[in-house]
């Protein structure tokens, strides 16, 4: 019972934000907005989280995991309404701030509650499960956003996307209240006692916080920038939804594989591959002319991103000591935000100056380097931490 709701939370919470998100960019160019305003506001939805994330895992430990999907539902819900409330650059930043914040707490709060019920045995397919649903969010809000936008008005899209956040909102209530159990003394490990920053100490944690980072943000840029570009090739606004959805349907198809995948090729190999297939396809994407050769890159795209999130929830979940892992799971969404606040500063500089298509070569060369950079060494698998 707390699976399909957890599974349906993610799949009505990520409906809601990808309905938006692929506008954000466009409603913000209508407004008059730059490519370094672009890269500001892309920005401002990791600069809360980057604040509150181990705070969020924290509290998530102390009081349960019910209460911080209720605030996040309702929070995210609130932020994607403020563009049809107050059509101005201003709601568009609240909006980011919120929305941001908002879904740290939801998002930690529901992958503690799946950690906290599967074993090591099971989590890369109760994660794999769990991404597959949140996948088929970022394919379905798209779709939704682009034809609402292209046929009605960006105003409508984010009134839409708010009535669909009424759903996890009333789902949320049904979260069993679950307070993570306090370790005997005898048992207490010596990383419990450590601040988070002195977790990342454990290699095997750090690697996995970095490819998770690498995925995350370059999802982003992606989302940001690439609308951009395929409206300045002529592209629709119900093709680009169409475009962005394709990859999320490429990462349903890739995670109800993932578990074959990495039993018979290993963690770190898919992991690397992955990431090198996504970087690629960046770099592809402004030989690409039409709109089929955008979907083909986008789907590609997909192929390689969709592994690294649930590979790396696993890592980190199974690297955390056993009365933290709400913490650890924020600590990895605070280190994907801090990639998040950067990287479209970065790119937004990088695009001002040089040009739009030199943020798709830049980021698949970084994205192709870093996969290199933080595979694991044998033997740096963790243990379970215990279900």
């Amino acid at each position: 019972m707390t699976l399909r709701v957890i599974l349906l939370i993610a799949l009505c919470f990520h409906t809601m934000i990808y309905l938006t998100r692929p506008l954000i960019t466009l409603y913000a160019s209508e407004l008059g907005a730059g490519t370094m305003d672009i890269g500001l506001l892309t920005a401002a939805y990791a600069i809360l989280p980057l604040a509150f994330a181990i705070r969020a895992g924290k509290v998530a430990d102390l009081v349960g995991d019910r209460l911080p999907i209720v605030l996040g539902s309702l929070g995210a819900t609130i932020g994607v309404a403020l563009p049809y409330l107050f059509p101005s650059m201003a709601a568009l930043y609240a909006s980011q701030a919120l929305v941001g914040i908002s879904h740290v707490f939801i998002t930690v709060s529901l992958q503690n509650v799946l950690g906290n019920a599967a074993t090591k045995e099971t989590r890369d397919q109760v994660f794999g499960i769990f991404s597959m649903f949140v996948a088929m969010g970022s394919f379905v809000g798209p779709v939704i956003g682009g034809y609402l936008a292209e046929h009605f008005s960006y105003g409508v899209a984010f009134m839409t996307a708010g009535f669909v956040g009424l759903l996890p909102l009333s789902l949320s209530f049904l979260i069993p209240v679950i307070v993570a159990r306090k370790a005997p003394a005898a048992e207490a490990e010596p990383a419990e006692s450590a601040s988070s920053l002195q977790l990342l100490k454990i290699p095997v944690l750090r690697k996995a916080l970095a490819s998770s980072a690498l995925v995350l943000y370059s999802k982003d840029i992606f989302i940001a920038y690439f609308p951009l570009f395929a409206a300045g090739a002529g592209v629709s606004e119900s093709s680009i939804g169409w475009i962005i959805a394709v990859q999320g349907l490429a990462m349903v198809f890739v995670r109800m594989l993932l578990g074959r995948m990495t039993g018979k090729f290993g963690r770190d190999r898919v992991l690397l591959s992955s990431i090198f297939v996504a970087g690629l396809s960046f770099i592809l994407v402004p030989f690409a002319g039409h709109v089929y050769l955008f979907g083909v890159l986008s789907a590609m795209m997909g192929l390689g991103l969709g592994c690294g999130q649930p590979l790396s929830m696993t890592t980190t979940y199974n690297a955390s000591p056993k009365t933290r892992t709400g913490e650890v799971l924020g600590l990895r969404l605070a280190s994907n935000r801090l990639s998040q606040l950067l990287a479209p500063m970065f790119f937004g500089l990088v695009g001002n100056s040089v040009g739009l298509l030199s943020v798709f070569y830049v980021s698949g060369a970084f994205l192709i380097g870093g996969a290199f950079l933080t595979r694991a060494k044998p033997g740096e698998e963790p243990e379970a931490t215990g279900a």
